[in-house]
């Protein structure tokens, strides 16, 4: 008999009441049966993988980084329409990568991804990662749903010490932007590509080059800190206002090593979590947030689960602002 494994979406109940209400308790966990997506919900799902990190010759792990999201999510206090049951809290499972079956794997997860998005009572998609290589499937998940009509104006914000633009013969960690702006020049439109928390020493001035000719914008970590809070909130209001779709991406590696030490390529600098946590907020509040993604999270390197509670608070950040945008 083989024995199964527990579920992460446990932890403390101090009673049934919503006054009590932490992620655990409000969080369903959805089977072929059984859609639950009647009404305004946020859904989740996990893509198990690091295939693209390995390619990437980086340090394995990040599979194991959706389990670790959601019990660092699991006790984690609800309040207003989440603790009523207003909005639903709904998980969709993982999609995963086999062996090097990278392209398949994100085949799997582009399907979750664009069902939840389907949703016609969907708030929000979120995506628990694995590597960068998660951007990919999200990108051909949110393409191929109804959000993404003729003419309506999308774009991508990374928060990331990355611009993750590497051309590769096959796809990696460090690859996905690159395809989404290969895709969509092959469609005739232009990738709407912005990044916050480039470290200039953690990428090469071909890389640098490749952004400029893309058009994407960029502040460094440095930027990011002379610029503060308001200033990153102003950044990302601005670049937002723009569009009808927009799809946050969140590479931990953006974080400080100290906050975030698990990951595959820790940040000397970083970005301190307020910060990053202004950009989810402003992001979130912006009305048009549809999808995000939070990747990297490699459980064997963290210490003490520090990234995953990084992690999970941003996470909880963007639920709760686009939670309280509903009319009430």
């Amino acid at each position: 008999m083989t024995a199964r494994t527990p579920s992460p979406w446990t932890g403390r109940e101090d009673g049934p009441g919503p006054e009590h209400a932490r992620w655990h308790q409000r969080i369903r966990v959805l089977d072929d049966s059984d859609d639950g997506t009647d009404g305004p919900h946020v859904a989740l799902l996990g893509f198990r993988t690091d295939e693209g990190v390995r390619r990437n010759r980086g340090r394995v792990g990040a599979a194991e980084g959706p389990e670790a999201l959601r019990r660092a999510l699991a006790p984690m206090a609800l309040h207003g329409s989440l603790a009523r049951g207003a909005v639903a809290l709904v998980d969709r499972g993982d999609a995963v990568t086999v062996g090097e079956d990278l392209e398949g794997g994100q085949e799997r997860a582009a399907a979750l991804t664009a069902a939840a998005l389907e949703s016609p009572d969907g708030l929000l998609t979120i995506v628990l990662g694995g590597g960068h290589e998660t951007a990919w499937s999200s990108y051909l998940g949110l393409r191929r749903s109804r959000r993404l009509d003729e003419g309506t104006r999308w774009g991508v914000l990374n928060l990331d010490a990355h611009f993750d633009l590497r051309e590769e013969p096959r796809a990696t960690s460090g690859t996905p932007f690159a395809q989404m702006a290969s895709a969509e020049q092959e469609a005739g439109r232009k990738l709407d590509y912005m990044v916050l928390g480039i470290a200039e020493a953690s990428n090469t001035g071909a890389l640098v080059d490749r952004a400029r000719e893309l058009g994407v914008r960029w502040w460094t970590d440095e930027q990011c800190l002379e610029a503060g809070a308001a200033g990153i909130r102003a950044a990302v209001e601005e670049f937002a206002a723009g569009l009808d779709v927009l799809y946050l991406t969140i590479d931990l590696d953006v974080l400080p090593a100290a906050t975030a030490p698990g990951v595959s390529a820790p940040a000397a600098y970083g970005v301190p979590l307020p910060l990053i946590s202004a950009a989810v907020r402003a992001a979130a509040g912006s009305g048009a947030l549809a999808l995000l993604d939070v990747v990297e999270l490699n459980p064997s390197l963290d210490l003490d689960a520090r990234t995953a509670r990084a992690a999970a608070r941003l996470v909880d950040d963007a639920v709760r602002t686009v939670a309280a945008g509903l009319p009430h």
